[in-house]
């Protein structure tokens, strides 16, 4: 892989990890809400299941979802509908015992599956295999270099967004600043659901 390869790849990489989406939002909130090492699960999560979709993709997957309408559509519902729930689940927590003691937990196997509904992740590995990995002589190589820098991006977007949301615990304790911040952060989930209703 050449080094303008390799600095598309970076560039493609900071764009994609650290833009607003459903992994950094839950990153943010479960912080927020839960503390740091609550979210860490999730935090390490992401990597794990964006990298088996990576591997996935390269196999061959990404092309049979491309190639088969109703298997993408039934991901886009089953992951539009995930996002609609945790949604709806964030916007009632208004103080930091309620969200303890609410449904807001996204654990590590929760938040691996959840880059499987992805269809932000969908694209990305797509985009990854198709102008990186397929049909290049070198594909083991290339598959050396790409899958542990996508693992690095993925965790360090999660993880960065996972401390402001943690920076922000306290201060979100007083009054209801919680509650329009977890309404903030179902409003970002909701607009990723609508995304991926047109996408």
């Amino acid at each position: 892989m050449s080094w303008q390869e390799f600095s598309a790849l970076l560039a493609l990489a900071t764009a994609m990890s650290f833009s607003p989406g459903p992994n950094t939002t839950l990153s943010t909130a479960l912080a927020a809400n839960r503390g740091m090492r609550v979210a860490m699960r999730f935090v390490c999560a992401v990597p794990v299941g964006w990298g088996a979709l990576l591997m996935l993709c390269s196999a061959g997957l990404g092309a049979l979802i491309v190639a088969a309408p109703l298997l993408r559509l039934g991901i886009k519902v089953i992951g539009i509908g995930y996002l609609l729930w945790l949604a709806y689940k964030l916007s009632k927590s208004a103080r930091l015992s309620e969200a303890k003691a609410s449904q807001l937990n996204v654990g590590f196997w929760q938040g691996a599956a959840l880059q499987f509904v992805n269809i932000k992740a969908w694209m990305l590995a797509l985009t990854i295999v198709a102008g990186w990995v397929a049909g290049r002589d070198d594909m083991g190589t290339r598959m050396a270099i790409v899958v542990p820098v996508m693992l690095a991006y993925a965790f360090a977007s999660n993880f960065t967004y996972a401390a402001v949301g943690a920076l922000l615990r306290h201060w979100l304790a007083q009054g209801s600043r919680l509650l329009w911040f977890n309404r903030c952060m179902a409003l970002v989930l909701v607009a990723t659901a609508a995304w991926m209703v047109n996408s």
